[in-house]
């Protein structure tokens, strides 16, 4: 693939020294466009070094073989990491006075900028009207990360972690429009002005201080559908339960504990919502009671090694959160809800049967069926699912893939389900 990295005036412009080598090594045919200013943190000769290709930022070298036009035309993805409020502000105003901007202008391909500044600057009104204006061109501009910044600083405006951009240029480019199609300037992002709600991980039901209820979901399979989401132009809130796992790149994280916890912030959030993606492991029970103190085993007079007794355990249900979703919003309309059946088989039915009965007792509109077990999809980066549409015999079947992959075809499934604007 031919790539187009630009890299503007930002002290984060050191970072994308490393995305350049993920890109590389990937075996990415890449050009490298910085700005004046970005030469002023990373040196030309870096980026010659790194990319094996010279680099200019200018219009005028190398003039006769029309740089500043060919770039954009035969790039199969442009990004621009760091992206400054100074960039932003010309590409949003179509200006063309270097290298990185006239390359913006004539490209015929997915375009993704990466904001870094300080919160200030990416919390001004000029800022957010340049970053809306961008995307309802149907440019793809992430949001920047929270944490430190230059000096003491602290907050949004941090470039995410060239891992995160790269993820997100892979799905971009794999997402909306098939590969080595490209994307007209202006053609909206398939999910773009959507809002969306995924869950993702396992909850937690604390029993005492330092003990709980929960499962084995590693949060992955959430995780990815709200990156997807995100690539094909969503506004996504992820709630989160109990996970390890890097923020996606343009999703807001609602992070959780509890079935009670989880419930809460997804209905919340759901009622703005145009989809609910219930990717979570909720626990059915929880105790009945909580111990404020850790529970101690009890012995027979000295013997430290005879328990006397085991405590026991009183559980009661959790709520149902897909099913109260599903109540909340009545018989179809908005939003469409997708729910997930963590299913093992037995010797009366298959995953596929299980995830059928669920789905017509659910009444949501998609359920997404997939095997589970030791070694079985929790906590592993690949998985196969079974995708059921309420009202349609048609089963679509996803994987073995990786999840990235798994959720892309899940969300096929939902657009195709979505009503049109």
């Amino acid at each position: 693939m031919r790539i187009v990295l630009g890299v503007s005036g930002g002290i984060a412009a050191y970072k994308a020294c490393l995305l350049l080598r993920l890109m590389t090594e990937d075996g990415h045919d890449v050009t490298v466009v910085p700005t004046e200013a970005a030469l002023r943190f990373v040196g030309a000769p870096t980026w010659s070094a790194l990319s094996g290709k010279p680099v200019a930022t200018d219009v005028w070298t190398d003039v006769h073989e029309v740089r500043h036009v060919r770039l954009g035309q035969q790039a199969d993805l442009v990004v621009v990491a760091p992206a400054t409020a100074d960039l932003l502000g010309r590409a949003a105003h179509g200006l063309a006075d270097d290298l990185l901007t006239t390359t913006l202008l004539t490209a015929r391909c997915p375009v993704l900028l990466a904001p870094a500044m300080h919160t200030e600057m990416w919390e001004h009104p000029a800022t957010r009207d340049n970053v809306a204006t961008l995307r309802a061109r149907g440019v793809h501009v992430l949001d920047p990360a929270s944490g430190r910044l230059t000096g003491a600083d602290t907050g949004p405006g941090r470039l995410p972690e060239p891992e995160e951009i790269y993820a997100a240029c892979r799905r971009l480019v794999a997402g909306p429009a098939e590969p080595g199609v490209p994307v007209e300037p202006g053609a909206p992002l398939p999910l773009a002005g959507r809002r969306v709600v995924v869950s993702a991980g396992g909850t937690r039901e604390p029993l005492d201080p330092v003990r709980f209820l929960g499962n084995r979901s590693s949060g992955k399979q959430g995780y990815a559908l709200a990156a997807v989401a995100a690539a094909r132009g969503a506004d996504v809130t992820l709630v989160a339960a109990n996970t390890s796992l890097p923020a996606p790149a343009g999703v807001q994280v609602v992070p959780v504990g509890t079935v009670l916890e989880l419930q809460a912030a997804v209905t919340a959030a759901a009622k703005e919502a145009d989809v609910v993606v219930m990717a979570a492991a909720p626990a059915d029970f929880r105790p009945a009671h909580y111990s404020e103190a850790k529970i101690k085993k009890t012995f027979a007079g000295d013997d430290p090694d005879h328990d006397t007794s085991a405590p026991t355990i009183e559980l009661v249900r959790n709520p149902d959160v897909l099913a109260g979703l599903v109540a909340a919003r009545g018989n179809g309309g908005s939003p469409v809800i997708v729910g997930f059946a963590a299913e093992t088989g037995d010797a009366d039915h298959t995953v596929l049967e299980h995830a059928r009965a669920k789905l017509e007792r659910k009444r949501c509109d998609v359920i997404v069926a997939n095997e589970v077990g030791v070694d079985k999809t929790f906590g592993q980066d690949s998985t196969s699912v079974h995708i059921l549409r309420r009202g349609s015999d048609a089963v679509t079947d996803a994987g073995p893939a990786s999840k990235e992959e798994v959720a892309a075809t899940v969300w096929d499934v939902i657009q195709d389900v979505l009503q049109p604007r």
